[in-house]
C-alpha cells in the first residue's frame, strides 16, 4: 500500500509534466548549413525527441530491470553507496515505480488531450482566456474525463506490480506470503495474498467508477 499510494501521488502530476515536454514545440538550432550565402541552422524539437525516447525506454523495458537500475545505479555509476542508507530500498522502489508509471500516464494524458477539438482553444482565446486559464478551466476537466478509464486500468496494474519490489529486497505482502507458505508448507497464504490483491482492485475499480459517473455531466 505504501508503494501504491506514493506512486500515484508522484506519477500522476509527473506524467502531466512529461506530457507537456513530449508535446513541446520548442525547436533548437543544431546543424548549420549555408543557403544563399548565409549560415542557417536546422532546428529540431530536441526536448520532444528526448522525452519521446525516454518514454519509449521506460515503456519498452521491464519494470523489474528499472527497479534494479535505480537501486544499484548510484553505486555503479557514481560510486555512491546508498544501500546502507535506512529505507533506501523503499525510496528506490517508489522512485522506480513513479518514473515508470509517469511515462504511461503521460501517453494516456496525451491521447486524452489530443482528443479534444482544437476549436475550444481558439474559442477560449477569442473570449480573452489566457493559455493557463484555458487549460485548467476548459481543457483539463474534459481531458480528465476522457482518460479516466485508461488511468483506472493502469492503477489496477499498479496494485499487482507492487509485488515486483521484492527484486530489491523490499519486503512486500507477496514476499511475506511466500515466506509463510514455505514455513507452513501450505499454499493457502499465497491464495490469501491473491484475495487481498483482488479485493484492493475491486475497491479501486469501485472508486474510479464512482468518479467516472460523477464526471459524466453529458448524461441526461
Amino acid at each position: 500500500m505504501q508503494i501504491f499510494f506514493f506512486t500515484l501521488l508522484f506519477s500522476i502530476p509527473l506524467g502531466l509534466i512529461v506530457m507537456f515536454l513530449r508535446r513541446s514545440k520548442l525547436r533548437i538550432p543544431l546543424f548549420p548549413f549555408i543557403k544563399n550565402g548565409k549560415i542557417k541552422f536546422i532546428r529540431l524539437p530536441v526536448i520532444s525527441l528526448i522525452t519521446k525516447f525516454i518514454i519509449s525506454v521506460l515503456r519498452g523495458t521491464p519494470l523489474m530491470l528499472q527497479l534494479i537500475v535505480v537501486f544499484f545505479g548510484p553505486y555503479f555509476v557514481f560510486g555512491i553507496k546508498l544501500g546502507n542508507i535506512w529505507n533506501w530500498n523503499t525510496l528506490a522502489a517508489i522512485t522506480a515505480f513513479s518514473i515508470n508509471y509517469a511515462a504511461y500516464f503521460a501517453e494516456i494524458y496525451r491521447g486524452g488531450l489530443e482528443s479534444i477539438p482544437k476549436g475550444q482553444n481558439e474559442a477560449a482565446s477569442v473570449l480573452g482566456f489566457s493559455r493557463a486559464r484555458t487549460f485548467f478551466h476548459i481543457i483539463l476537466p474534459q481531458m480528465t474525463k476522457n482518460v479516466l478509464p485508461a488511468v483506472t486500468n493502469e492503477t489496477i496494474t499498479l496494485v499487482k506490480d507492487t509485488s515486483l519490489a521484492f527484486t530489491i529486497s523490499y519486503i512486500e505482502m507477496f514476499t511475506v506470503a511466500r515466506q509463510i507458505s514455505n514455513r507452513e508448507v501450505s499454499i493457502l497464504p499465497l491464495f490469501a495474498a491473491g484475495v487481498f490483491y483482488y479485493v484492493t482492485n475491486l475497491l479501486v475499480a469501485f472508486i474510479m467508477e464512482f468518479v467516472e459517473k460523477k464526471m459524466n455531466y453529458y448524461k441526461n
